[in-house]
């Protein structure tokens, strides 16, 4: 591995015309692609294997013609104070508008309050249902402002007019703070480097990356159904790697040119030792990612898959671009220590040669490597309770999606959802839609009467229409309302008791009972989540063990790292329910509504934060595994590896944390969550786990850590992350011809 990156990071220092040619030629390709490519439809959200997908499958079958897939506005009216929307002034003002709402080419049907049953019991609220032939995401900006445009003139009348659903779905912004991580990330550059052309590198093949990956993902989002927030999460990993990968590989070329070689040979062994390492850290995240199909939720799917193929650009950009940028740079790109003229007073911390023995006075990652050996026990069990009361919040978790009710209370959607809460009771947000399939039953009629009644008796039922045969006769819906929110326990609990009742008339009349709908279908994609959690587990961590062994020739290195990010992903987990759910710190974060947290996170943050964390325990303990195998001792090799590692891995850390923490303005709560969550988590596994557990659990296992079979040390094939060969050669002292003919 190591002699193969050699050769590539000397071609592309040597060729770095081609090279920068091909990655332009590559980002011109992908944005003229996403430029010409048609805009993306709403992402189409199914889970299959569950009952709620079985039956909106049945419903498209049996009930062909009524869009189940088109967008809905519930357009809410509330009468001024003192009247009622039954008063003839009002009930012209919403008549008048629902002639407007169903005046559109893209309108597939308006329901009229007063004969749709839409008018609250004290008269004070009432409600109109669009219904429309396209999604959300694919309506029309003028069907959009239409739809508007009427609610406004309602308003002008003296009305409340508010809209729900989602047919004023936007893409989501990810707001200014994308930009300020973005900038924070430079900072840090500039002062690990010293030098701005130096820290602009990382930055430049970054973009690159993310330029490449987010366009080639905009082109192909029409054909594969990728959804708006697919992009931006792709943009989020992918900005973080890559400013990563990077800067681990530019922190080795400037530590090779400090040992006085040339700056090709430098880019050469920078690529070969730093580079392998981003090869098998890259790795991590991209099984990581990929593995979430496992879960077989086509949205999360692809959405892991896009991630994990931005990733992998990174990579490629590290390996190629950066060594060919490198050879651009020259002289300007500067060796670790030296100072530049303008910004060497940033550098204060740089290791100055004023002990009384001359030896190069200690840096920070030294001393606090050395009291870490010193302390090992202590460190440990500190880190540890730490991480655990952190997550102690997590034993609170409470999983659900959001919906219009967990909108800010500044949107319309908000506002309806609430008015609707309000007239018809908090039930009436989130409905449930039964399917009675009655095609195997001798009597369908008296199954759809069976169905009702046994409903009506059941606890927690608000309210239930009459079934609603199709034109075959051989299905109905029959639409139950709970008296409880979509998001509470007994509304899960409802939809547990009419499934349970489902088998029972299943056995006496031959229908099959399935309830679907959004709050249903949100249930099961709960329950399917918790259900892959563990075998996501055993499959992601698995194939990383494995590959940690190869990587680090060990049993229990790769074991401590598991365990390890075991700690910070349920630590990170605990401050996301703190923040989301409990509302600590909410106002700092910019959460407006506090709630369950979201279904997938748990998941994600599982894919993605082993990901993470892998990185850093790769670039931090290969450098300790290097010193051990060119014979230091087990301790010393921690403080070898610190010295050299430290600083890199908490500027990267840094900017991690900077990038995703930028994603917290983001206006799509999804995507906000995600990035507070992974930039906590990186803060405990990188500063919590990485630089006080690790250091300190090898500390006390000694030369036990690099343990491995003999059996299994033959069985492995030799990836030589440390650039053991390339090492080897020179130390023999051989030429610059014997020496390639050695790296052969």
């Amino acid at each position: 591995m190591a002699t193969f990156l050699y050769k590539l990071g000397r071609l592309a220092f040597r060729r770095r015309h081609f090279v920068a040619l091909i990655w332009v030629a590559l980002l011109t390709l992908a944005g003229v692609g996403a430029a010409s490519a048609p805009p993306a439809g709403n992402s189409s959200f199914s889970i299959p294997g569950t009952e709620a997908q079985k039956a909106f499958d049945l419903l498209e079958q049996r009930f062909p013609g009524q869009s189940a897939d088109g967008a809905t506005a519930r357009v809410v009216f509330k009468a001024p104070s003192g009247q009622k929307m039954t008063d003839a002034g009002n009930k012209a003002t919403v008549a008048k508008t629902v002639d407007e709402l169903a005046d559109g080419s893209e309108v597939a049907s308006v329901t009229n309050p007063y004969t749709g049953d839409a008018v609250s019991k004290d008269g004070t609220i009432a409600y109109a249902s669009v219904k429309y032939d396209v999604s959300g995401m694919e309506l029309e900006e003028s069907t959009k402002d239409a739809l508007e445009d009427a609610a406004q003139q309602a308003r002008d009348a003296g009305l409340t007019v508010e809209i729900g659903g989602d047919a004023l779905q936007a893409v989501p912004e990810t707001g200014a703070t994308e930009v300020i991580g973005i900038a924070v990330a430079a900072v840090v550059l500039v002062i690990t480097f010293g030098s701005l052309v130096a820290a602009g590198l990382p930055l430049l093949t970054a973009l690159i990356g993310v330029g490449i990956g987010v366009s080639s993902i905009t082109a192909l989002a029409s054909a594969l159904e990728l959804g708006s927030t697919t992009s931006i999460l792709a943009m989020m990993i992918g900005l973080a790697v890559g400013i990563d990968y990077a800067l681990f590989i530019v922190s080795r070329y400037r530590a090779e040119l400090a040992e006085g070689r040339e700056r090709e040979e430098a880019a050469g062994r920078a690529v070969g030792t730093a580079g392998s390492a981003v090869v098998f850290a890259g790795l991590t995240v991209v099984i990581a990612l990929v593995g979430l199909a496992v879960v077989n939720i086509p949205m999360l799917t692809k959405m892991g898959v896009a991630a994990a193929g931005t990733v992998a650009i990174a990579v490629l950009i590290a390996l190629t671009m950066i060594p060919a940028l490198l050879g651009y740079a020259g002289r300007r790109v500067k060796p670790a220590g030296a100072k530049g003229k303008r910004l060497g007073r940033l550098r204060k911390g740089e290791p100055k040669t004023d002990e009384p023995d001359g030896r190069p006075k200690a840096n920070l990652g030294t001393r606090w490597a050395s009291f870490v050996v010193r302390r090992p026990l202590a460190v440990l069990l500190l880190g540890v309770i730490g991480l655990g009361a952190a997550a102690v919040p997590a034993t609170s978790l409470e999983l659900g999606l959001p919906d219009d009710g967990s909108q800010p209370a500044s949107t319309t959607q908000r506002r309806a959802y609430d008015l609707l809460s309000e007239g018809f009771g908090p039930g009436f947000n989130g409905p449930l839609v039964v399917v009675v399939d009655a095609k195997g039953s001798d009597a369908p009629k008296d199954a759809f009467t069976d169905v009702e009644k046994r409903i009506k008796d059941l606890d927690g039922v608000v309210a239930v229409t009459p079934p609603s045969p199709n034109k075959g006769g051989d299905t109905a819906t029959i639409t139950v309302i709970p008296d409880s929110k979509p998001s509470s326990v007994q509304t899960e609990d409802l939809v547990h008791a009419i499934r349970d009742a489902g088998g029972d008339i299943e056995a006496k009349t031959g229908a099959e009972t399935l309830v679907t709908g959004s709050t249903a279908m949100n249930i099961d994609v709960s329950q399917k989540l918790n259900d892959a959690l563990v075998p996501y587990l055993v499959l992601v961590v698995g194939l990383a063990f494995l590959l940690l062994i190869v990587v680090f020739r060990s049993i229990l290195v790769p074991l401590k790292a598991a365990l390890g990010f075991l700690l910070s992903v349920m630590a990170a987990l605990g401050a996301v329910v703190a923040v989301f759910q409990w509302g600590w710190l909410a106002g700092l974060m910019g959460v407006e509504e506090t709630g369950p947290v979201m279904s997938m996170m748990p998941i994600f943050m599982v894919g993605v934060v082993f990901g993470l964390a892998m990185d850093y325990e790769v670039f931090l303990v290969t450098r300790m595994r290097e010193a051990y195998v060119h014979g230091e001792k087990p301790n010393q090799a921690v403080v070898t590896g610190f010295k050299h590692g430290a600083r890199v891995v908490t500027a990267a850390a840094v900017i991690m944390m900077a990038v995703f923490a930028g994603f917290i303005g983001s206006s799509e709560s999804m995507v906000k969550m995600i990035g507070f969550g992974l930039a906590i988590a990186v803060f405990f596994d990188a500063f919590v786990v990485r630089m006080a557990i690790v250091p300190a659990v090898l500390a006390l296992l000694g030369k036990k850590a690099w343990w491995l079979p003999k059996w299994l040390d033959r069985a492995l094939p030799n990836v030589d992350v440390e650039g053991e060969g390339l090492r080897t050669a020179e130390e023999r002292g051989a030429g610059p011809d014997e020496r390639e003919l050695v790296r052969t």
